[in-house]
């Protein structure tokens, strides 16, 4: 066994965070269209094998639901396969139990994807978005640790990072973590917008929840509105998940100013810090047009996949820093 840079390891291991992110975007779909419980059985797809389904029934809502089915099986089976591969033929020890982990976690998340629909519990639905983002960056992470640059960095002269702009880094991805959470908890109560007028929130900047404000929101909801009885819980969630927004855009400028400054604007960190800030403004319009468009299933699902670009951004970001510094050290 060896540590050598292996390039069919490495883009089989971004062939997974490829398609996890797909499985992530097409999750966003199933939600966005109401389809989490089109197919009310599971394993099985109304009693069928799932891989033998009938095409011809893939119709209305089982088509996305099938569908996200089926991806995420596939997943799970890229998965399973990177992990063998790492623990044969990787001789970093910890890099082998990251993918007993990621294999692990896999799992974790196909059950809870099936208690949601046995149980027809839809709070189920947060963990399991966690779960997935989770994932998400644990994919990426190994795709990183397999890759040609951080096999070979050792022999490279590195450039340190400031420990103040890798700590900015590191709490705005969490933040970025707790907002996707905070968005999860949104989508997966089925109500609809609680509110549904942007830069202002029902004419105000901060909405009242008086039980007669509430049932005032309730009789005057855009028509074609579908979904449960907005509650002044949701009102309030919605407003705590655009001042997060906020927060997060002023860091990551934050972090884009602090990066050119501290490193220059050549350096390749400093470039992805400016990705990042054109991810967060992408992800302010797309919030703004989810809102417009009374959640267009088309713009919320991108909405949902720039969000955990913006997370996986960070993240790297910070683990490509840490390895910079402890090389140079």
């Amino acid at each position: 066994m060896n540590n050598k840079y292996s390039p069919a390891l490495f883009w089989f291991a971004v062939l997974n965070v490829v398609t996890t992110f797909l499985l992530i975007g097409l999750g966003g779909l199933v939600t966005s269209h109401e389809a989490g419980m089109s197919v009310p059985d599971w394993p099985t797809t109304y009693g069928y094998n799932m891989f033998l389904f009938p095409v011809d029934k893939w119709i209305g809502g089982i088509k996305y639901e099938h569908s996200h089915r089926l991806l995420a099986s596939g997943v799970g089976f890229l998965t399973t396969i990177l992990a063998v591969w790492l623990w044969l033929k990787d001789s970093r020890k910890w890099i082998q139990w990251l993918g007993i982990a990621a294999f692990l976690l896999v799992i974790v998340q196909g059950i809870l994807g099936g208690l949601r629909v046995r149980w027809q519990l839809n709070w189920l639905g947060v963990p399991h978005g966690a779960v997935a983002q989770t994932f998400l960056v644990l994919t990426a992470s190994i795709a990183l640790f397999t890759s040609r640059w951080w096999i070979n960095s050792a022999d490279e002269k590195q450039t340190a990072v400031p420990r103040g702009l890798r700590s900015h880094v590191l709490y705005v991805t969490i933040l970025i973590f707790i907002q996707l959470l905070i968005a999860a908890t949104m989508r997966h109560q089925h109500a609809g917008l609680a509110i549904w007028d942007f830069p202002t929130a029902h004419g105000k900047f901060w909405p009242a929840t008086t039980p007669e404000a509430i049932a005032h929101y309730n009789a005057t909801r855009p028509a074609g509105t579908i979904g449960n009885p907005i509650t002044a819980f949701q009102v309030n969630l919605q407003m705590i998940h655009r001042f997060v927004a906020y927060a997060i855009f002023l860091g990551v400028v934050a972090a884009a100013m602090l990066a050119r400054k501290k490193m220059g604007g050549r350096d390749a960190l400093t470039k992805l810090a400016f990705f990042w800030l054109v991810l967060l403004s992408l992800q302010i319009v797309l919030g703004a047009a989810t809102i417009w468009s009374n959640k267009a299933a088309d713009v919320t699902t991108l909405h949902v996949m720039v969000g955990a670009s913006a997370l996986l951004t960070g993240a790297l970001w910070w683990l490509v820093a840490a390895r910079r510094t402890r090389l140079a050290a």
